[in-house]
């Protein structure tokens, strides 16, 4: 091989070559450009999704508020995370569902967490003058419960229809055992009876229960589903977060005599009420007077309350986001 020939390779060989190095550092310079602008850009969004504890309010200018029994647990959250202070819980002037709709109309509170009106709190409104803005601010399930010994695991809907306008009265009709049935109502105008009304029963007539079986709480209606003497005939129902969560910190002894029901064979859990798979799915809602202005203590507060931050400390608390 010539001398020129020898020469003309190496210098294609050493071209060849400082074509690859510098192929090698344009990747390696462009994957640290990328990786540079890849870890601004994760930052950015860890920055973007940080969610603030900076004290929103004080004691003293927080707004009045009041709530149903199952959701003082989610007001109270609310209140610990926005004023960013030990919060006595026991001095907050709490009613409950009816009081509370009956305080917001007459224009003693801001703001109520509570089930949806019912069909005298919405008159009682409009008598008032006074139209109320109903908006979700977590979801929930209605829940149907028997003694923990009960055979029964699954009702469809029109079985526990039947069972509350009074045509099914025996456990055996529905796959049980041969006992009649015991099925405890709430009064009018709790939050229980109407969600009752409304998402159960909807045209369908409820029964007029006898006294024995009209209780004035949830937790008596717990106590005597869970009871040995007749609780293994009885059917009681509340709301997710109460008959679980709420309760076993109440009673958990208590709370393990009874079972949740499926309907139509979807069990009520977190998944089940979040996804919408469980039949009895609703809401617990921010009740404010549709009158408040966009700058009002009422509307600034249920706006932070459906923030990322405020859906947040309502999923640490134990509910389900609506968002």
């Amino acid at each position: 091989m010539s001398t020129n020939k020898r020469k003309s390779i190496i210098t294609i060989l050493l071209c060849f070559l400082a074509l690859i190095l510098v192929c090698i550092a344009c990747y390696f310079a462009i994957t640290k450009i990328y990786e540079k602008n890849l870890a601004k850009k994760q930052q950015e969004e860890i920055e973007a999704n940080k969610i603030s504890t900076e004290p929103l309010y004080t004691l003293e200018n927080y707004p009045k508020v009041d709530a149903s029994l199952a959701t003082q647990p989610l007001t109270n959250a609310f209140i610990k995370n926005f004023v960013g202070a030990d919060v006595d819980i026991n001095s907050l002037d709490y009613t409950n569902t009816h009081p509370a709709y009956e305080r917001l109309v007459n224009d003693e509170v801001d703001l109520i967490v509570v089930t949806e009106p019912s069909a005298e709190e919405l008159q009682l409104a409009k008598d008032k003058g006074v139209e109320l803005e109903v908006i979700p601010v977590v979801k929930e399930g209605f829940v149907f419960y028997v003694n923990a010994q009960n055979k029964v695991n699954n009702l469809t809907i029109e079985q526990i229809q039947d069972i509350y306008s009074g045509n099914t009265t025996n456990w055996k009709d529905v796959g049980g055992e041969d006992a009649n049935i015991i099925a405890y109502q709430r009064p009018v105008n709790s939050g229980s009876q109407t969600g009752m009304l409304s998402l159960v029963m909807k045209d369908k007539k409820l029964m007029d229960p006898p006294k024995e079986n009209l209780l004035e709480t949830m937790a008596q209606i717990i106590n005597y589903v869970s009871s040995y003497d007749n609780g293994k005939n009885s059917i009681g129902y509340s709301y997710y977060y109460y008959a679980t969560t709420m309760y076993q910190t109440i009673d958990s002894e208590v709370a393990s005599n009874i079972k949740l029901l499926s309907v139509n064979d979807v069990a009520p859990n977190m998944q089940t009420i979040k996804d919408g798979s469980y039949p009895f799915t609703t809401a617990y809602y921010i009740v404010i007077n549709k009158a408040d202005s966009e700058d009002s203590p009422a509307r600034k507060l249920a706006n932070e309350m459906l923030s990322k931050r405020g859906q947040n400390v309502a999923k640490e608390a134990g509910y389900v986001p609506v968002k």
